[in-house]
């Protein structure tokens, strides 16, 4: 959901105009329709509608565009609206990396917290690429799998950790351990393999590739929670009349609310699942959460030197209500 303060700073500088009939939108997302996002933005769209707003046809699973290349194709004319991994759009605007940087919240009221002390210092760099974000919604959190217990973060030194960015291969070498690459649609193929001891995914992605055939423990660690991020584009926002745009908002906000509420649901499946299937589902010990809580304390300190100002306006209000 827009905040109000950031909603006043962008809504002041466009003029709504009439619309003579109510006109249809196209919102494209790289995810299922069938998805948890995939559903919350169809359910966004008919409350949109009811309230007088556009019609808003969805387009999902990336057939209006590749998920990367959203955000250019509503600067181009091809769509009204977009949701995009909030993560990906880092490159041109930093401060959308926040929410990815690894053991900085706990669960979901700090990936909330984040949230709304990351909207107004991103909203500027929104607008300069012809954005206006609309609302946001959560993955569920990211875990840590194991062949072996793992009670402090000592014990992942010396192991192989399954890596997939410049992230995941960082923590890795912060961590002692070995970084090996294996993407998404291989994890499976590697593990029967034995390619690699451990890694940090979601509960979801462990119940995909039944890797309790090959890890034992599943630790519920929430070492990140990355966002999708729903936008509109700058030059269709004006098309709207003031009760459009009204609907619009309202919307959002009861949709980021829903949202956020069913990727708690969402999260709580798959560790079932796991735990069914035979897997030690645990929290992690004291001494385990200490180490990563310092380790995400080394990767706050490295953005914030790598983004200057606009990073501590994220960061020291949201250390300081912890």
């Amino acid at each position: 959901m827009i905040t109000r303060r950031a909603c006043l700073a962008w809504a002041g500088s466009v003029h709504a105009v009439a619309a003579a009939q109510t006109p249809t939108w196209r919102l494209a997302t790289g995810y299922r329709e069938t998805s948890f996002h995939g559903q919350n933005l169809r359910w966004f769209a008919e409350q949109v509608a009811a309230r007088g707003g556009p019609s808003i046809a969805l387009h999902a699973n990336n057939t209006l565009a590749p998920l990367s290349k959203i955000p250019a194709l509503l600067r181009d004319g091809g769509a009204e609206m977009g949701e995009v991994i909030m993560a990906g759009l880092a490159a041109d605007m930093p401060l959308a990396g926040a929410d990815t940087l690894p053991f900085v919240v706990n669960g979901y009221a700090d990936a909330r917290r984040l949230w709304q002390h990351q909207l107004e210092p991103l909203l500027p760099a929104c607008l300069a690429q012809g954005l206006i974000p609309l609302m946001a919604v959560p993955w569920p959190p990211q875990g840590l799998y194991s062949k072996a217990p793992v009670q402090r973060v000592e014990d992942l030194a010396g192991q192989r950790m399954r890596t997939y960015d410049a992230t995941t291969e960082q923590i890795a070498r912060w961590l002692g351990a070995t970084p090996v690459t294996v993407p998404m649609v291989q994890v499976a193929q590697a593990l029967a393999e034995g390619r690699f001891d451990c890694m940090f995914t979601s509960a979801a992605t462990g119940v995909e590739n039944e890797v309790w055939r090959h890890l034992g423990w599943f630790y519920e660690v929430n070492a990140w929670l990355p966002k999708n991020l729903t936008m509109v584009s700058t030059k269709a926002w004006p098309t709207l009349n003031t009760t459009q745009q009204r609907a619009m908002r309202e919307s959002a906000a009861e949709a980021e609310t829903r949202g956020w509420a069913a990727s708690e649901e969402v999260a709580v499946q798959p560790v079932q699942a796991l735990r069914r299937a035979g897997m030690r589902v645990e929290r992690p010990s004291l001494a385990l959460r200490s180490g990563l809580a310092r380790l995400g304390e080394r990767f706050s300190l490295q953005w914030v030197r790598a983004h200057g100002a606009s990073a501590n306006r994220v960061f020291i209000p949201y250390h300081s209500q912890r």
